[in-house]
């Protein structure tokens, strides 16, 4: 009997991001608003690029992930100047449906949390499939 293959991710992978947040990164400067404070977009922008992060290492040949699904609280506004820390955690695997929660947090305050879904594709296949739908 042959065992059954070891499943690529299982949860409770992890990772973080950093960034410090510059005038590029406001919400003036985005078009989400008109406050010079970290803007929601680049907010979930951080948050999916630690799911990214979350899968890196074990991430097969010829695979990636592409976001399906957000669900963000964005509870507190980060001035020009600071730094906040996106944390990622594969809380539940479905298949190739990967559910992520995530927090950003501003030193020991919660920013933003929420959850974030990616699906695993074949890289190849996904921008051939997106190329010829344009």
């Amino acid at each position: 009997m042959h065992e059954p293959p070891e499943p690529t991710f299982a949860p409770g992978l992890t990772a973080r991001v950093e960034l410090t947040v510059t005038d590029a990164d406001t919400a003036q400067a985005v078009g989400s608003g008109d406050v010079p404070v970290l803007g929601t977009p680049r907010v979930l922008a951080l948050a999916e690029a630690a799911t990214v992060a979350a899968t890196a290492t074990r991430m097969p040949a010829g695979q990636t992930t592409v976001g399906l699904r957000v669900e963000l609280d964005h509870r507190a506004p980060t001035p020009v100047g600071r730094t906040v820390v996106a944390q990622a955690r594969l809380a539940t695997v479905d298949g190739r449906r990967l559910l992520f929660e995530v927090t950003v947090a501003d030193g020991g305050e919660t920013v933003a949390e929420g959850r974030v879904e990616r699906v695993l594709v074949d890289r190849q296949r996904f921008v051939e499939r997106a190329s010829r739908a344009s």
